[in-house]
């Protein structure tokens, strides 16, 4: 359902708005939250959980609730921007580029009063990040906090998704030129949180401490479409329904791919999105630490951390087999480095219910990115041959496998023998959804300098990479 309504404030107005049912938790019972149509389920969700109170809330009202206190105090000491601070905090929601932590909306967090800025919310894409926007909007952020409660002696001015902006601004995560776009920023955000909370206290006759800061995303940068919190990178493309998140679809704008390009990349094994890891994340909280008052543990960055993927070859050579395992039908296709070495996996079943295709189509997908990214098919082999549970018994269309405990356990027999020349010891009969007591089941492998012969007959086929 969408509407318009004539909101509390002009900051308001022209903006289409939507009634939505939403909760905090699940289990809880919906309320009615009324809200910029633009904005998702997910703000939908924080409203609820950030309005006190269970019956029906409107966006602009529940802000009044703590804005109000603020722009009084403001007018009677003649501070904050020109067209009044009440004014700029909610032309500031209204905006998504920021708004009070989650506390304050509840009526408390007075202690360190927290005001959050949504970074790419500042951007435009004809016109590039909104400086001047940025720092009257810190400005704003920390006069309201100071305001709100002089007696905290330190507030927290933070922002947040940083990872987004890059994006929006065609910057790598885990470049030079990102650390630099961050360290402004940081800068920026430390030098205007000083220069507001000093006018604040001259005003008032009080001080302030710890202004700037990182803190953990919570409801407020929900209720924004925050994406990543503080300077985290986006570790996944996809959001938590499997979507593309804003982040993603900025990187491929930034290519210039669409987003049907980049599934045909990805495919191919070549996907454009660079997977960030604890590395790039210490090195983007070194660039800003100086100028954070209030900053998290720094990442420690994985020495293990995974090893790079390797691509497959866009022609590949590997093998299929068809067998059935118990009467269930079974096609094992495997795709092969210029090498030989077994790079991907693909196990498709005919018979079986969209539930258990779907699962063994995401468990191939797992492996083959293991086995892509450095992970020994030796360890798959160990993993999750004598695996039990149906389909399983007698196996046909295979000479060189007679039985299996599960259709895993034939993959992997299969292709130890395909791959490791190494033939697995037979398993004993036991009922299925059991992982039998290891003593009888998993005998040594046969060694290297022993193989077994394999009398199949590997056969050319070209594959595409899942």
């Amino acid at each position: 359902m969408t509407k318009h309504r004539p909101f509390l404030d002009k900051a308001w107005h022209g903006i289409r708005t939507r009634v939505a049912m939403a909760a905090a938790d699940p289990d809880d019972a919906p309320r009615s939250v009324t809200l910029p149509a633009a904005w998702g389920d997910h703000a939908a969700s924080a409203l609820a959980a950030l309005a006190p109170g269970d019956g029906p809330v409107v966006l602009a009202d529940a802000a009044q609730a703590w804005i109000a206190p603020i722009a009084t105090r403001a007018e009677r000491l003649g501070l904050g921007p020109e067209e009044g601070i009440g004014r700029a905090l909610h032309r500031l929601l209204a905006t998504a580029r920021g708004t009070a932590t989650a506390p304050i909306w509840r009526g408390g967090g007075f202690k360190q009063p927290g005001f959050v800025l949504n970074l790419p919310a500042f951007h435009h894409p004809d016109h590039g990040f909104d400086s001047e926007g940025f720092a009257a909007a810190v400005s704003t952020g920390t006069t309201a906090m100071a305001l709100l409660s002089p007696q905290a002696g330190a507030l927290a001015i933070g922002m947040a998704d940083l990872a987004g902006l890059l994006a929006e601004l065609g910057l790598p995560y885990d470049s030079a030129a990102a650390r630099s776009e961050a360290t402004r920023l940081a800068s920026l955000l430390h030098t205007h949180t000083q220069k507001a909370a000093a006018h604040v206290a001259e005003a008032l006759g009080t001080h302030f401490a710890t202004t700037s800061a990182i803190t953990a995303p919570g409801l407020a940068e929900a209720l924004l479409g925050v994406e990543t919190g503080g300077i985290a990178p986006c570790f996944s493309p996809l959001d938590d329904e499997g979507r593309l998140t804003r982040t993603a679809r900025a990187t491929l704008a930034a290519l210039g791919l669409t987003a049907e390009q980049a599934l045909a990349a990805t495919l191919a094994g070549q996907s454009p999105f660079t997977a960030q890891n604890s590395l790039a994340h210490a090195a983007m909280h070194d660039a800003v630490a100086a100028h954070i008052d209030i900053m998290p543990a720094r990442p420690e960055p994985t020495l293990s951390a995974l090893p790079a993927r390797h691509d497959l070859p866009a022609r590949r050579r590997g093998i299929t087999q068809k067998a059935s395992i118990g009467g269930h039908k079974l096609f094992l296709r495997t795709g092969e480095y210029g090498d030989g070495r077994l790079g991907e996996i693909s196990i498709g079943l005919h018979k079986e219910g969209a539930a258990f295709r779907g699962l063994m189509d995401s468990f191939s997908i797992a492996v083959s990115l293991g086995l892509q990214h450095g992970v020994p098919l030796e360890q798959f082999v160990e993993s999750f041959t004598f695996t039990r549970f149906g389909p399983a018994g007698t196996v046909e269309g295979d000479s060189n496998i007679a039985h299996a405990t599960s259709m895993l356990d034939y993959v992997f027999r299969n292709l130890s023998l395909a791959y490791l020349n190494r033939e697995i010891p037979a398993a004993t009969d036991e009922a299925v959804d059991t992982l039998g007591d290891g003593a009888r089941d998993r005998s040594p492998l046969l060694p290297m300098d022993l193989p077994q012969e394999d009398t199949r007959r590997r056969r050319g086929l070209r594959l595409v990479a899942k």
